[in-house]
C-alpha cells in the first residue's frame, strides 16, 4: 500500500515538474518583457544621469537581465544563430543556462523574483494562499455537506422534488461570474440587502485583530457562497442519481422486507454504495475550486491566488505563473490522492494497480 502511494505521488510529481517545465521553458523566452517590467518608473529614470543617454539605458538594461539570469542561454542545449546551409548545429551549454538555475533554486525551496514587484514569488504566493485557501476550503466543506444532505433528502422522493431539481440545473448551468455578481446585486447592494461588504478587504489596514478577523469571515461570505453554489448542483445530483440507482437494489428490498424505514435505508445501506460514483467528482472539486477562485476573486476584489495569477498573466509576470502552475499541479496531486483513499475507505475490495 504504502509503495503505491508513493508510486502514485512520484508519477504525478513527474507531471506537474513538466507541466511547470514548459511554462518556464515558452515563457521565459520573452527576455525583453521581464527586462521591462524589472525597469525602473520613468520618473526615476530621469533623475538618472546615466539614463538619459542610450549607453546609460543599455547598461541599466545589461544589469537587470545579470541580475535576473536571464543574460545566460535557455536550455542545456540551444541553436547556434549562424548555422551553417548544410543543417543546424547546436550548441551544449552546459549548467549555465537559466533552466537548471530555476531548477536548483526550485529545489531549495527558492521559486525565484516577480518580474514585476521584484518581491520573492514565495512570498506573495504565501500572501496569496492566507486568502485562497480558506476560501476554497471552506467551499468545498459546504458543498460536500449540502450536497449530500440534498441528495439523501431527493431520494426519498419528497413533493418539493422536482423545483429543487430544476433550481439546481439552472445554478448548474449559470456562468460563475453572473451567480457572483447575482449575490453581489441581492446581498450587497444597499437598495436591495445590504447585509456584506462587496469588496475592499486589503484597503481595512488600520483594524484591530478581532475588528480583521470579523471583517475578514464577511468578505469570505459571498465568495464562499458563490464557489459553494456553483459546485453543488453537480455534486448533488450525481450522487441523488446513484441513490436512486441503488434504492432498486436487492438488498434494499431486504432491508425494506425486515421493516426498516426509509431514511435509515438510504443513511446506513445505500449512501456508501451510492458515494463510489462520486468520488471521482472530489478529485476535480479542489482543482475546480482554484480554477473558479479566479474569476471570484476578481469579481470580490480579494487578495488571492486567482487575483494574482489574473493580474500576473495580464502584465506576463512569468515567476509567478511558473509557482502557480506547481501549486494548481500540487492541488491536483492532493485530490487524486485523496479520492483514491476514500474509496478505498468506501469499499475495502477495491485495490490498488501500480
Amino acid at each position: 500500500m504504502a509503495r503505491l502511494i508513493v508510486w502514485r505521488l512520484a508519477r504525478t510529481l513527474v507531471a506537474v515538474w513538466a507541466l511547470a517545465s514548459l511554462v518556464f521553458l515558452l515563457s521565459y523566452r520573452d527576455r525583453n518583457t521581464a527586462t521591462e517590467l524589472a525597469l525602473p518608473d520613468a520618473a526615476d529614470l530621469r533623475s538618472r544621469h546615466n539614463a538619459t543617454n542610450p549607453a546609460g539605458q543599455l547598461a541599466t538594461r545589461q544589469a537587470i537581465q545579470h541580475r535576473l539570469g536571464l543574460d545566460r542561454p535557455l536550455f542545456y542545449v540551444s541553436r547556434l544563430a549562424a548555422s551553417p546551409p548544410s543543417g543546424v548545429q547546436w550548441h551544449w551549454n552546459g549548467r549555465h543556462n537559466q533552466y537548471h538555475r530555476w531548477a536548483v533554486q526550485l529545489l531549495h525551496g527558492n521559486m525565484g523574483t516577480s518580474f514585476r514587484t521584484g518581491q520573492p514569488v514565495a512570498a506573495r504566493l504565501r500572501e496569496a494562499l492566507a486568502m485562497t485557501l480558506p476560501l476554497t476550503g471552506t467551499a468545498a466543506l459546504l458543498a460536500v455537506l449540502a450536497a449530500l444532505a440534498l441528495a439523501v433528502r431527493l431520494a426519498a422522493a419528497p413533493w418539493w422534488q422536482r423545483p429543487v431539481r430544476a433550481a439546481l440545473v439552472a445554478v448548474h448551468a449559470m456562468p460563475l461570474f453572473v451567480l457572483a455578481l447575482a449575490l453581489l446585486f441581492v446581498f450587497a447592494n444597499p437598495e436591495v440587502l445590504a447585509w456584506f461588504p462587496a469588496y475592499g478587504l486589503d484597503q481595512d489596514t488600520e483594524l484591530s485583530s478581532g475588528q480583521w478577523l470579523a471583517t475578514y469571515l464577511l468578505h469570505l461570505v459571498l465568495p464562499g457562497a458563490t464557489l459553494a453554489l456553483a459546485a453543488l448542483p453537480e455534486l448533488a445530483l450525481q450522487l441523488e442519481a446513484s441513490l436512486v440507482q441503488e434504492l432498486h437494489a436487492g438488498y434494499v428490498a431486504t432491508a425494506r422486507a425486515k421493516g426498516l424505514p426509509e431514511n435509515a435505508i438510504i443513511r446506513r445501506h445505500a449512501l456508501r454504495n451510492a458515494l463510489l460514483p462520486s468520488l471521482s467528482q472530489l478529485a476535480e472539486l479542489l482543482p475546480a475550486l482554484v480554477a473558479g477562485a479566479l474569476v471570484v476573486e476578481v469579481v470580490f476584489a480579494l487578495p488571492g491566488m486567482g487575483r494574482l495569477l489574473a493580474e500576473a498573466a495580464a502584465a506576463r509576470d512569468y515567476p509567478v505563473l511558473v509557482g502557480g502552475v506547481l501549486l494548481v499541479g500540487v492541488a491536483r496531486l492532493l485530490a487524486l490522492l485523496l479520492a483514491d483513499l476514500l474509496y478505498l475507505w468506501t469499499d475495502p475490495r477495491i485495490r490498488w494497480q501500480s
